[in-house]
């Protein structure tokens, strides 16, 4: 059985307990600037720790991970080609941080799709990608959404 307890668990120094609503905006990130170049410099640092990251910016930067494929399509637009790879990198590796895994929708394929448009995807990302992660869409995604 429930009680009401909000007046008396304020008047105790007890915080009475609130329902927050689901804001789908909380959980983005916009791709540019600060962003794109923490995540950069942590894929210099796949062999530390974490990659480097404590765990408030493991937290904070994992709605990259979640971002659409249009929007990494934009922000590798903007990448040369050792910046895409790197990300690839990180993105594979990262796969293991909580809140990092992303399965079909793993930045990893936007990024792999802009590297073989340049011409410029190394002969064996493929092989390392794969002996690095248990995700079975990377680097290509799902089939049916390639279909």
């Amino acid at each position: 059985m429930y009680k009401n307890v909000g007046s008396k668990a304020l008047r105790s120094g007890i915080p009475a307990m609130s329902v927050e609503s689901f804001d789908p905006s909380r959980d983005t990130i916009v791709l540019e600037g600060a962003v794109l170049a923490e995540l950069l410099r942590a894929a210099g640092r796949l062999d530390e720790p974490m990659f480097g990251l404590d765990r408030l910016a493991v937290a904070r930067l994992a709605p990259a991970v979640r971002q659409g494929r249009a929007d990494w399509e934009a922000a590798a637009r903007g990448l040369d080609n050792a910046g895409i790879e790197a990300l690839i990198r990180l993105f594979t590796l990262g796969e293991k941080l909580p809140g990092w895994e992303s399965g079909a929708n793993s930045p990893v394929v936007p990024l792999a799709v802009e590297l073989k448009a340049r011409n410029a995807y190394p002969k064996d990302l493929t092989r390392w990608i794969r002996s690095n992660s248990d995700n079975r869409y990377l680097p290509h995604g799902n089939l049916l959404d390639r279909l």
